[in-house]
């Protein structure tokens, strides 16, 4: 894609300095500045609609966000290539040990629960069907599926079953420590390409585990999120840690066959299936599913 034929649709005529910034494995994400302010020009990596990403869901998961204060504001939206500019949020992205402090998790839960509260989108993300789905795509495409599959799917399926029905809230669902920004008021949200309407345990327990919480980090996170710790959420929380790392797993796993970013996405999928491996066999893991 041409990126200088990009910024010239969206700023014709002018002068920009163009950056390049890193954390992706993707998409190209690209700082554009220009005299009245930053921007980011984000531009998708080759096929992301196989991984189940709705451009357009994206752009109206972005506005919502911003609406409540959480994502950054949207400026352009740019067709039909679903590129989306953002401004740039001034703001330090925040050491992984730091969230893991009772403050910051505070701070993190009051994100989340303005989002969650936030209109509805349209798009779901219901982490049970997305597994299935990348298994799908990968056979579909030549890929091999670990053999860790067939154990995490009967696993995931008494997580459904445990799990039962729940309200669909507009999640997040990609919360990894690169997509926090302290602008130093209030945690943002950035990277809302796999937003949707799901299960907010999918957004704590993504969360969580993306950052390392110990079991007195998930009790406080729950806390700060719901106002207490109740039997019931921890027990959420703890099923959900599972199928945060089976979506991973199998997002590696997919990105190993169609993805054209050097990144290892074999080995990142390998890290994941041990991971979930070892949630499975943790004693509040095994409560959890009775």
């Amino acid at each position: 894609m041409d990126v200088d034929a990009i910024i010239n649709r969206v700023w014709p005529g002018r002068e920009a300095r163009v950056e390049i910034l890193g954390g992706g494995i993707t998409n190209h994400n690209i700082k554009v500045t220009l005299d009245e302010g930053a921007f980011v020009l984000r531009i998708a990596g080759k096929d992301t609609e196989l991984l189940g990403i709705d451009r357009s869901v994206e752009h109206e998961a972005s506005l919502a966000a911003a609406a409540v204060g959480v994502g950054p504001e949207v400026v352009a939206f740019v067709e039909p290539e679903g590129c989306l500019v953002t401004r740039f949020i001034e703001g330090t992205l925040v050491p992984v040990e730091r969230m893991r402090e009772p403050a910051s998790i505070r701070r993190v839960a009051q994100a989340l629960r303005a989002v969650h509260a936030g209109p509805p989108l349209p798009g779901r993300f219901i982490s049970f069907r997305v597994v299935e789905d990348y298994r799908t795509t990968a056979f579909a495409h030549g890929v091999d599926v670990p053999p860790a599959y067939a154990w995490a799917r009967q696993v995931a399926r008494r997580i459904e079953r445990a799990r039962g029905a729940f309200p669909e809230r507009p999640c997040h669902n990609d919360l990894l420590n690169a997509n926090f920004i302290d602008d130093g008021c209030r945690i943002r949200i950035v990277d809302w390409e796999y937003a949707g309407m799901g299960d907010v345990f999918f957004d704590l327990a993504n969360f969580s585990i993306n950052h390392d919480l110990d079991r007195d980090g998930r009790q406080e996170l729950l806390a700060a999120y719901f106002g207490s710790v109740r039997a019931a959420d921890a027990r959420a929380l703890e099923l959900m840690r599972f199928m945060s790392d089976f979506r991973e797993a199998m997002w590696g796993v997919v990105q190993a066959g169609v993805s054209e970013i050097d990144f290892d996405f074999a080995a990142y999928a390998e890290e994941h299936f041990e991971r979930l491996q070892a949630i499975a066999a943790e004693p509040a893991f095994v409560a959890a599913l009775g």
